[in-house]
């Protein structure tokens, strides 16, 4: 499509063993430009790079940009189309869906715990599910959103296993449910709220707190209140993004070929989101986060 922005890589290079040397070196260079990316502390040129490439991903245009740019139609003119009442609705449903992705986080990723990314494959997935919305409009998110929201899910988990992270660790599994709140302010965000690291410092107890229930307790008590508040902080944030999507399908012309294509570029936003988030919390483990947060912020 004319005028399309050009798709954003899903995976970071320069990562040692997952990448050859030749790989690392072009990571390397193409965060600098020029092959002159200096050590940082005790992180190396390599780190660095990654560090910058990670930073991009996490902090580059929203997902209201990217798609008025690819559809070429404004958020503006879907959100005046969506019907009183629909900002509640939305919310409740994204409300549900999260609910639903924790339990598949609590239950299942733990046995996935092996195995490719399968990437494309959950791009498939999810511009099917889309096709469905965009048929059905605002009504179709009831049942469009925990089904996309679920595949989302295992593509982020698939993300934090490539960049070697144990997934049957409740505390990365809350840290795979943090990655929708990466995705977009939530509405009574300020502007110093909505930097990388902010989000993550706000949900900092939330998320500690659903680790330990969990790591103790499990699934004993689904509905126990540190699983609630965690839910709730998060959807305040992606069901924005939500709103956005679903804003954009509500304009006439958009039917359910570009549903399947904004669900797709939604998919993608997300895994952007994901690569960034778990090279970072890599290098928070190899160096602390104190070290990798003041390059972070040092960072261009």
């Amino acid at each position: 499509m004319p005028g399309a922005p050009r798709p954003r890589p899903t995976s970071i290079p320069g990562r040692g063993e997952r990448g050859s040397a030749s790989e690392e070196g072009q990571g390397v260079s193409s965060v600098a430009g020029s092959g002159s990316v200096e050590p940082v502390g005790s992180l190396s040129a390599a780190d660095v790079a990654e560090l910058s490439e990670a930073k991009r991903l996490l902090e580059s245009e929203s997902l209201a940009v990217r798609l008025t740019l690819l559809l070429g139609q404004p958020i503006e003119k879907g959100l005046a189309l969506l019907p009183a009442g629909a900002t509640e609705q939305i919310q409740k449903v994204t409300h549900a869906a999260l609910e639903r992705a924790l339990r598949v986080a609590l239950s299942t990723l733990a046995r996935e715990s092996e195995g490719g990314s399968a990437d494309r494959l959950h791009k498939l997935a999810s511009a099917a599910s889309g096709a469905v919305g965009g048929v059905f409009g605002l009504g179709g998110v009831v049942v469009e959103l925990p089904v996309t929201t679920v595949i989302m899910l295992r593509s982020i988990g698939d993300i934090a296993r490539r960049e070697g992270h144990d997934i049957r660790s409740p505390a990365i599994q809350m840290a795979c449910l943090e990655v929708f709140a990466l995705g977009g302010p939530g509405s009574a965000d300020d502007a110093a709220e909505t930097g990388y690291y902010a989000v993550r410092a706000a949900l900092a107890k939330a998320l500690s707190d659903a680790a330990q229930h969990v790591a103790e307790r499990g699934l004993s008590r689904g509905g126990a209140p540190v699983l609630v508040r965690l839910v709730e902080k998060i959807a305040a944030r992606f069901g924005v993004v939500v709103e956005e999507k679903v804003a954009l399908g509500a304009v006439p012309v958009i039917g359910a070929l570009s549903g399947s294509l904004i669900n797709t570029v939604f998919m993608e936003h997300f895994q952007n989101k994901a690569s960034g988030h778990f090279v970072i919390r890599r290098l928070e483990g190899k160096h602390g986060r104190r070290v990798v947060q003041e390059a972070y912020e040092g960072i261009p």
